[in-house]
């Protein structure tokens, strides 16, 4: 039987040492990967394509917000720890409203703050993205099993709305950004999990105007 020399014992820590950082990513990284954390605001871009102009607005979470003829609902904002690789992500609902007050369902699923383009929002006039999430927080584990695919969203009808939004907000900032629009229409995905469709369409609690007003000064003509 010969000794131990340095070498067996540097192998043998070396061995110790893969063997602790396996276990390590196996049972301590691994499942808090996953995580996410929920936000009570998202905060989006919406931009007027006639007239160039971009308007940033706040949309609170099961909130109704209008911009320009496109009403926005906010059902859940998601980010991840700073640990993890960045990814934020929203679940929206939008509606068109035309000239005869009658609503359009345009577009229902996720947008990524990190890829604006991937989002299908196809409307000749107006574009909007997400910015990030913001508002309160809450850590959200993720389970270890698959995601479980969406309930399917209620039939989307045309309706009539005579009722209008309550009050008009300034906008708040402006930046340059614009999503592509696609020409196969809309793309309808189930909502986020645990969410069931309302029975009927809510009103907007906030309206953002994406033009100012034309101005009522002839110049003394």
């Amino acid at each position: 039987m010969r000794p131990t020399t340095a070498r067996d014992l540097l192998g043998r820590t070396w061995h110790a040492a893969l063997a602790a950082a396996f276990l390590g990513l196996l049972f301590g990284v691994a499942p808090a990967s996953a995580d996410k954390i929920k936000h009570s605001i998202a905060v989006f871009s919406g931009l007027d394509k006639i007239t160039g102009r971009i308007t940033t607005f706040e949309v609170g979470t099961n909130e109704t917000v209008q911009f320009g003829s496109l009403q926005i609902t906010e059902r859940v904002c998601y980010s991840r720890p700073p640990t993890e690789a960045p990814r934020t992500d929203t679940f929206i609902e939008v509606d068109n409203i035309d000239p005869t007050n009658h609503y359009k369902r345009i577009f229902t699923g996720w947008m990524f703050a990190g890829s604006p383009s991937l989002h299908a929002l196809d409307h000749p006039v107006y574009d909007i993205w997400l910015l990030r999430c913001a508002g309160t927080t809450q850590l959200i584990p993720e389970t270890t099993s698959s995601e479980a695919p969406a309930p399917a969203t209620a039939p989307q009808q045309d309706a009539a709305k005579p009722q209008a939004p309550s009050k008009p907000v300034a906008p708040k900032s402006e930046g340059a950004r614009r999503a592509p629009a696609q020409a196969n229409g809309p793309i309808e995905v189930g909502p986020p999990p645990g969410f069931n469709p309302p029975s009927q369409r809510p009103a907007p609690q906030r309206h953002f105007e994406a033009a100012p007003p034309p101005s009522n000064d002839d110049g003394g003509f």
